[in-house]
């Protein structure tokens, strides 16, 4: 079993033992990622902006592991406020527009009362040869009739 460890350089992976990503066997496991700049260490104030950063952490550790937001198939995101989530739709809309993952979106506190939305992905390495999601003929919505 091989396995890689990513990090995307934020204090809290070494101050709490943790890796951005894991890769291992061909499978990408993302932590749980919250809104931070992690550049300028702030947090925005509007959830879509803490899910556009967080999005973007994810696919730069995504990038990293030889993936893309395109090879998620799991993807669960945590929010303590319920209302916050439908603001936080046109932007995973966009980023998970051809994977279209397995998704769930939970309840739940996060460790800080600044953080509105955490997100948390599994993604398969692409293999040489596969075809992209929908290659096959299927549209967004299945299979397409022959």
């Amino acid at each position: 079993m091989t396995r890689r460890l990513i990090s995307s350089g934020s204090p809290f992976e070494r101050d709490i033992g943790y890796s951005r990503a894991v890769v291992s066997d061909g499978w990408v496991f993302v932590a749980g990622t919250t809104g931070y700049d992690y550049a300028e260490m702030t947090m925005p104030e509007r959830v879509e902006d803490q899910c556009r950063n967080a999005l973007e952490t994810i696919r730069k550790a995504l990038a990293e592991a030889g993936a893309s937001l395109d090879d998620v198939v799991r993807v669960r995101y945590i929010l303590p406020d319920g209302d916050d989530w439908p603001p936080c739709w046109p932007v995973v809309s966009a980023a998970f527009a051809r994977a279209r993952p397995a998704a769930t979106m939970i309840r739940a506190g996060l460790q800080t009362p600044e953080m509105k939305i955490e997100i948390e992905v599994t993604a398969r390495l692409p293999r040489a040869g596969d075809m992209p999601p929908h290659g096959r003929g299927d549209g967004p919505d299945g299979p397409r009739p022959s």
